[in-house]
């Protein structure tokens, strides 16, 4: 006889992995309900969302949170600030982001909740790690002083349209014959494709094994950043030529692809800044527990743009992105 299933809540419903969680838990019968801090923008985003599901509240404000916790058994925490619209947003985001994690963990231990599933990022600590990576993991050493037990999982890059590395990687290629790129574009990643984030997420909800542990995930390949454009510029058939500049900055770099895309400065900063860091997955074992044939990152960009709402790229229906 199958257990039953848990009593979910899902914060962060209306970002690029939240949004994408939410819809596939819907597509498998789970019941869930939602914390967002605005129910009229979470329904325009969700609009046949049972209205009853949701509920106000908001990480930074603990009283709001026991209302948003009660009868719940499982969290997916995948609150991230990240930056917002200019360079000076992207200086507090850790600070918002300690904040919400502290107020979470006690608001959660007060609740009796029992499982937390929170997604990081790749990246080890004796690597300098950048300000955007160094704070996914004081994240997650925070949720780990809870009661609850911890499933956590780590990626680098996660592919897929509306997810800002996909964007930033999109505009940049198809606008620019020749790219100027700092000197991290030598760096090694392990992007992962946004199908296969949601299945180890859901995964994990699925494995009572997985409780309590931690995981790396990534794609099959370990690949640079220069390497990364030049499959994107294949698949899209562009010619393209990449240029490394050693004084490039985080910060001029950021300015120069917000002028160029849609992704913010206070986004593109931090996400440029960690891009010194190797990340890359030390260790396998999620996928021994959670079987999947892994995406390659060809299928995961052209999936990425056949799913593209509007900009450079956008392929029309039926259009293949592939080369034979």
């Amino acid at each position: 006889m199958q257990p039953e299933p848990p009593k979910i809540l899902l914060t962060g419903a209306t970002g690029f992995v939240g949004g994408r969680l939410l819809n596939s838990l819907l597509e498998r019968g789970f019941t869930l309900k939602c914390m967002v801090r605005s129910t009229e923008r979470f329904l325009r985003i969700f609009p046949r969302f049972d209205r009853r599901r949701i509920v106000e509240a908001d990480l930074l404000r603990p009283a709001s949170l026991a209302g948003a916790l009660e009868g719940v058994e499982l969290v997916y925490y995948l609150v991230h600030s990240m930056g917002g619209r200019n360079l000076d947003d992207a200086e507090t985001f850790a600070e918002r982001d300690r904040r919400a994690a502290v107020n979470f963990t006690l608001a959660a231990e007060s609740a009796g909740i029992r499982r937390v599933i929170y997604l990081s990022g790749l990246g080890e600590l004796a690597d300098n790690l950048s300000r955007h990576l160094a704070s996914r993991q004081e994240v997650a050493r925070i949720l780990k002083t809870g009661t609850f037990k911890l499933t956590l999982l780590r990626a680098a890059s996660i592919i897929g349209a509306g997810g800002a590395p996909f964007e930033m990687l999109r505009y940049l290629v198809e606008r620019f014959p020749v790219l100027l790129a700092p000197r991290w574009i030598d760096t090694r990643c392990q992007p992962i494709d946004i199908k296969d984030a949601i299945a180890y997420l859901i995964g994990c909800m699925e494995k009572p094994e997985t409780a309590g542990a931690e995981f790396d995930i990534g794609g099959p390949e370990v690949i640079t950043y220069r390497r990364l454009m030049k499959i994107y510029a294949r698949v899209r058939r562009l010619k393209r030529i990449i240029v490394s500049i050693p004084f490039l900055t985080p910060g001029i770099s950021s300015k120069g692809v917000s002028l160029f895309s849609p992704v913010p400065s206070g986004v593109t900063f931090p996400l440029l800044e960690g891009l010194r860091n190797e990340v890359i997955c030390r260790e396998n074992r999620i996928r021994e527990i959670i079987p999947l044939k892994p995406t390659s990152l060809e299928d995961s960009i052209c999936n990425a743009l056949h799913e593209t709402g509007e900009g450079p790229g956008k392929l029309e229906p039926g259009e293949s992105c592939f080369l034979t």
